[in-house]
């Protein structure tokens, strides 16, 4: 029961952190014009989701995480095309996008991320397929955030705004990647009630 307890407290910290980052990725999106911020912005979306269905999973059956775990991948696929889609209209319509609050939000979101996924790290060899999920998410919002970051100095420095076009491109089909690991692992025949 302990475990249990310790779990739903973990998954519950993780919500509140990416529902948090996920406002204000979106507030970022908004403010710099930023397709790389958008897609850091869904993907925390989608992991807040992964988290909030996990904690209602904890405890039981194998079924149930097997569920979760497919929901997780879903959403990141569902959301990594989200974001592609809106780098084409972004190209399209020929946005400017602003380097150093790409950087700030970024940086924000990294902070938060490394947190939460030092919080998980125990669930990074779990045999328990929801909870490897988390982790697996997690640790691809590291990831983007980084790339995130990258591509604001980049435009910040150069000025070229194509940066935030292809580094929102990457991330999408990053998190579309990650969302089929995740699928996959949940498909494992081993991983059968």
């Amino acid at each position: 029961m302990a475990n249990t307890t310790v779990d739903r407290r973990r998954m519950a910290i993780a919500f509140i952190a990416n529902i948090a980052m996920f406002l204000t990725g979106m507030l970022g999106w908004y403010l710099a014009h930023s397709t790389a911020l958008m897609a850091d912005a869904f993907d925390m979306l989608a992991d807040a989701s992964g988290y909030i269905v996990t904690w209602l999973v904890i405890g039981r059956t194998k079924r149930f995480h097997r569920h979760a775990a497919q929901w997780n991948g879903a959403m990141l696929m569902v959301l990594g095309a989200g974001v592609l889609i809106d780098v084409i209209h972004h190209v399209i319509s020929g946005s400017e996008p602003h380097g150093l609050l790409i950087f700030a939000f970024a940086s924000l979101s990294l902070l938060v991320n490394s947190s939460v996924l030092a919080m998980l790290s125990g669930y990074r060899n779990s045999e328990q397929v929801h909870l490897k999920a988390t982790w697996i998410d997690t640790r691809a919002d590291v990831i983007v955030n980084v790339g995130v970051l990258v591509s604001g100095i980049l435009v910040a420095v150069s000025g070229y705004r194509q940066i935030d076009w292809i580094a929102g491109l990457a991330i999408g089909a990053y998190v579309i990647h990650e969302g089929r690991e995740i699928l996959e692992e949940a498909g494992k025949p081993e991983l059968e009630p």
